[in-house]
């Protein structure tokens, strides 16, 4: 009697990644289910075993986007430290640099400003990404004015740094990054 071999369905994290992976190269119209089943070698049957259509799966991205972003990065950022500096710069290379969550974001950005739903979702997000800056910061300062508006610089610069295509007459953006940084997390005397 011969064996019967079940098919092996792609997991559910898979599509939801490369589905993140498209978003971030092409934005919301390169995330199209026959050519993310394509990407990962497999039928596009699978796909409807764990999405009901597409605005599925991208509803599926943005949460994995949302909870990878804020909460693991700042559950990350406590454990890792209690110096409200490192925090807040742990928090920022976690969320802003790399090629991870840097181009998934950049792209959410970007489809956030044609898309009601996603620009709640990112102001969300940015949202709890300023809380963050507000506790560190209050920390360090006891005018509420001034807490508010280093945790807007410091969201501003960690974000337009990306966008931002000057010269800086012979330090690099890294160095000027560090002193921005520590006049903004510089504790009130």
């Amino acid at each position: 009697m011969g064996h019967i071999v079940a098919a092996v369905r792609t997991p559910r994290d898979r599509w939801v990644e490369e589905g993140l992976r498209a978003l971030a190269e092409g934005g919301p119209d390169a995330v199209r289910v026959e050519a993310l089943a394509k990407r990962l070698g497999v039928t596009k049957g699978g796909f409807y075993g764990y999405f009901a259509d597409r605005e599925a799966l991208l509803e599926a991205m943005l949460d994995a986007w949302e909870r990878e972003s804020t909460d693991d990065v700042i559950d990350r950022a406590r454990r890792e430290t209690d110096d409200p500096k490192a925090m807040a710069r742990l928090a920022g290379a976690l969320t802003f640099s790399g090629d991870r969550l840097l181009p998934i974001d950049l792209a959410v950005r970007d489809w956030a400003r044609r898309d009601e739903a996603v620009a709640e979702r990112l102001r969300r997000v940015d949202n709890r990404r300023m809380d963050l800056l507000r506790e560190v910061i209050g920390g360090l300062c006891a005018d509420p004015d001034e807490v508010e508006a280093r945790s807007l610089l410091a969201f501003c610069a960690a974000i337009g740094n990306h966008f931002l295509a000057a010269d800086h007459g012979g330090r690099t953006r890294a160095q000027v990054l560090a002193r921005a940084t520590d006049l903004l997390f510089t504790p009130d005397h």
